[in-house]
């Protein structure tokens, strides 16, 4: 529980930091497409750090009761962040394409991510 909100803190405060260093740091390295791409990453970091945070919180034994779900859906969106937003900013930096090939893994982790999310609260009897 704890952990999952710390979690969910760090990246959020990466995607902050690191949306100010592609917007300013980066302006004059990175292309349009390239900036894009950062934005993208930035973006859904820091949507999928807010879910970790509100993961975290649902884990909170008196809200659902059995945390595995949210154990695996924290562990999913966390790696979901490493593989998707972790590569498109490789890729907007670097632009070796075939890293694109990464992206969708951890896109397909975000989404088991909510779905296990969403197993959780509907089994739940507070909700």
């Amino acid at each position: 529980m704890k952990g999952s909100i710390i979690t969910g803190a760090i990246f959020g405060a990466l995607a902050v930091a690191l949306g100010a260093f592609g917007a300013h740091a980066l302006k004059g390295v990175l292309t349009d497409y390239g900036a894009g791409i950062w934005d993208t990453a930035v973006q859904y970091q820091m949507f999928h750090a807010t879910g970790i945070i509100a993961v975290g919180i649902l884990m909170h034994p008196r809200l659902l009761g059995d945390t595995t779900s949210l154990k695996w859906a924290f562990l999913c969106m966390s790696l979901g962040i490493l593989f998707f937003s972790g590569s498109l900013y490789t890729l907007a930096v670097s632009g070796i394409g075939t890293l694109g090939a990464i992206t969708p893994i951890g896109g397909v982790l975000f989404i088991i991510g909510w779905i296990l999310l969403l197993v959780s609260v509907a089994k739940s009897r507070i909700f």
